[in-house]
């Protein structure tokens, strides 16, 4: 018997009225509505968009709804008039009713932050907005964003610096997304070396503060080693303009405009009751307010008399230290080139040489008179989360726009809020370990070595103690990194010969070959990071172990082909196909240099200079007798005091010593040294007489925002570990000790805890 749908179904192919395409097989029961004829597989009629004219000013509240409040960003005038053409031309009459505009620009918004572009909205301001339009173009139909063809295509907008997706900051994105991401992060290697990235200081973004826009902006011009003259006073406008932004961060200089005259809010428990906040005066108002009290932010300089004064960017005042405190007390170095608050009273002459109003401005902005000094100190440091605008302490742990520079750029591997989360997440991952490798590593390690005389025959030996304490351990145990930091020789290397000539040079790096090759395990497992001194070339054969300019290039390869040799002869007898560690390395960089590991999750600063040696000599004086201090500071170190200046005290607002501190002023050295350098924000706080420094890579040697760790080499000063506004500061010292003493020092830190540790062995 025949089914009764087949007549049905007959009929239909029949009459064909009802269906234009016939059933290509009646016989075999073909259903009464086939799936063509449902809504839900007709094919889409795409939508035509009459384009419109839409002014910016129209457009601006729906921007302003979308991009600020929504997305905590900033639109410049000329990206909203690209977006208005935009969205008139893909979205038409319909942007407003239909809700069309809204819609489209809560997506450029989205690929915007993915893009790692900053908080302002602007062309080429760290994503490219007509990259993203083009895009996005491409996958609208009818005025809409068609779901999954634009995510598809996005490649560009969604691609970071590093070449990863930063798409996932955002938590208002679409379901689909974060599920996308974790399944390209399981496609990437867990090991924690390979996201280890060494950032040489002539490739770090060239940045300076516009303080109009209270902003960072890259530098678009080309550096230059002979730029113009303007350069170098920018070099010193830039430093000051970043310090005035940080101090007028700072509570203490915050004034409340808006409660002037309600008692209810005065802090009467705290100690400024009576000072709600600070108020700095420009030294050009100090004209004609002779006696009165002032205080003054500005740069420590010695005027063409010689006598030392106070500069800032209205003017010059001679300034007289003779009876200033320090506050606190001797805690802090203050010399020439130094950005510091001085609290005192102008008093300005009656008469000046040539006749001239005391009050008057002289030859280049200085006024006369004089500022009588009654206290002295650096500006307040300022944790790294608060500079980025991460701290929990602001909005409660919930990311905002209202302060911090967290979607600046700094290091050229992603800003904070568009790669943090996603580097975390990665980093969580690969402490897990890689469930194919033998061994997973269990944490990260970095070892760090400076003063490597590889013309002291005890230095290779000594080496070998370093590297056989390592070697012996398992992998999981062994140091992810080596940092060995110069001077490689005692003596300035001058070209030509003599007792270190460049021969000399590239056979002391020989030896250093024959010493690795003996650890072929640290070889194919590690990647050590080579930094020179002052000492090193080719800086050094023109300033012959004097104070070189800063930034300074990488040691040429010339002299270290037979150590990369030994790196590669390693590499290839392990067989790569049992494990995923990405093989070892041997890195020649700049001074000074950065390591970044997991993109900006951590930021580590390595610089190698005698600086508390040269802090001695240019400090100025105030009054404190500090001879007995540096007196105790030269002397050799016993055993108990490098314990108490290893001590890595753990504090939120300032930094103490252990309680075991044995009071010595080995570690009160150390806080003074790490003091004067956080609070000036740079590894260079000194005149350019003193201290060198190319005018166009100036912004390499700032420490804003303060990195997570800095590796301070100083063969003159004691080793030590502290941490200081949550910045942790290391100074492996010398690897041999003056005295003789078979001992070999250096640091070992641990990445993860953000913790360093002074180690030392007899050889």
């Amino acid at each position: 018997m025949e089914p009764a749908s087949t007549p049905r179904h007959s009929d239909r192919f029949r009459v064909g009225a009802s269906d234009p395409i016939p059933s290509s097989s009646p016989a075999f029961g073909t259903p009464a509505r086939p799936f063509r004829m449902t809504k839900t597989h007709v094919p889409p009629t795409r939508t035509s968009i009459l384009p419109i004219l839409l002014p910016p000013s129209t457009l601006r509240p729906v921007a302003f709804r979308t991009f600020t409040r929504k997305h905590n960003l900033t639109i410049s005038s000329p990206a909203l008039q690209t977006l208005a053409s935009f969205v008139g031309k893909n979205c038409g009459s319909g942007w407003r009713e239909e809700g069309l505009a809204e819609r489209v620009l809560d997506e450029v918004a989205k690929a915007w932050k993915r893009a790692g572009g900053g908080v302002i909205v602007e062309e080429g301001k760290g994503a490219s907005l007509k990259a993203i339009l083009q895009t996005l173009e491409g996958s609208m139909s009818g005025g809409r964003v068609v779901a999954g063809k634009g995510n598809a295509q996005d490649g560009s907008a969604r691609t970071s610096s590093v070449g990863l997706d930063t798409g996932r900051a955002d938590s208002g994105m679409d379901s689909g997304r974060p599920e996308d991401s974790e399944e390209h992060d399981s496609k990437l290697s867990v090991h924690p070396r390979y996201w280890l990235k060494v950032i040489e200081a002539f490739d770090l973004p060239r940045l300076t503060y516009n303080v109009d826009k209270k902003y960072f902006e890259a530098i678009k011009s080309k550096p230059s080693l002979f730029p113009s003259p303007a350069h170098k006073t920018a070099l010193f406008r830039d430093r000051y303009n970043l310090v005035y932004q940080r101090l007028l961060r700072n509570e203490s200089f915050q004034s409340s405009l808006g409660v002037a005259g309600v008692p209810s809010l005065q802090r009467s428990s705290s100690n400024l009751a009576t000072r709600q906040s600070y108020k700095l005066t420009p030294i050009a108002n100090l004209l004609g307010r002779s006696g009165t009290s002032h205080l003054l932010l500005g740069l420590l300089s010695i005027s063409p008399t010689g006598d030392l004064s106070l500069v800032d960017l209205t003017g010059s005042v001679a300034l007289d230290l003779s009876h200033a405190r320090m506050i606190p007390e001797d805690a802090a170095w203050f010399a020439p080139g130094m950005i510091v608050l001085v609290d005192g009273v102008y008093e300005e002459e009656e008469m000046v040489k040539g006749s001239v109003l005391g009050g008057n401005t002289g030859v280049g902005g200085a006024i006369g008179g004089h500022f009588v000094g009654v206290s002295i100190c650096g500006p307040p440091c300022e944790r790294r989360d608060i500079s980025l605008g991460t701290s929990n302490r602001q909005d409660s742990g919930d990311l905002s726009s209202s302060g911090g520079f967290g979607w600046v750029d700094f290091l050229g591997v992603g800003s904070e809020r568009a790669q943090g989360v996603r580097m975390r997440r990665i980093q969580d991952k690969c402490l897990k370990g890689d469930p194919d490798a033998m061994e997973p590593p269990s944490r990260i390690r970095m070892v760090v070595m400076s003063e490597i005389n590889l013309d002291n025959m005890k230095t290779l030996d000594a080496l070998r103690k370093v590297f056989s304490t390592y070697n012996d351990l398992a992998i999981a145990d062994r140091p992810q990194t080596f940092v060995l930091t110069g001077n490689f020789v005692q003596k300035a290397i001058i070209n030509g010969g003599g007792r270190a000539g460049s021969i000399e040079y590239k056979e002391y790096f020989d030896s250093l070959a024959l010493v690795l090759s003996d650890f072929p395990a640290l070889l194919q497992h590690s990647t050590f990071v080579f930094v020179p001194g002052d000492n090193d070339p080719w800086a050094s054969a023109f300033s012959t172990g004097a104070a070189s300019t800063i930034p300074r290039q990488p040691i040429p390869e010339l002299f270290t082909s037979r150590i990369r040799r030994a790196f590669a002869t390693a590499n290839t007898e392990l067989d790569r196909s049992q494990t995923s560690d990405p093989p070892g390395e041997a890195v020649w960089t700049s001074n000074p240099t950065r390591l970044s590991w997991f993109g900006p999750v951590h930021d580590i600063a390595v610089f190698r200079d005698d600086i508390s040696s040269r802090l001695r000599r240019t400090a100025i004086d105030t009054g404190a007798d500090d001879d007995e201090a540096d007196a105790t500071m030269d002397e050799t170190l016993d055993s108990a005091a490098n314990e108490a200046a290893s001590v890595a005290p753990e504090s939120g607002e300032q930094m103490n010593s252990n309680k075991t501190e044995t009071g010595t002023a080995t570690a009160s050295m150390a806080r003074k040294l790490v003091k004067t350098l956080l609070d000036q924000g740079t590894v260079s706080p000194f005149p350019l007489n003193v201290r060198p420094v190319l005018w166009d890579h100036a912004s390499a040697i700032q420490l804003y925002p303060l990195p997570t760790a800095l590796v301070l080499a100083d063969s003159e000063a004691a080793p030590f570990c502290m941490t200081y506004e949550g910045c942790h500061v290391m100074n492996p010292g010398r690897l041999l000790p003056e005295g003789g003493a078979p001992i070999v020092r250096w640091v070992e830190y641990d990445v993860l805890r953000n913790r360093g540790k002074v180690k030392e062995e007899r050889y």
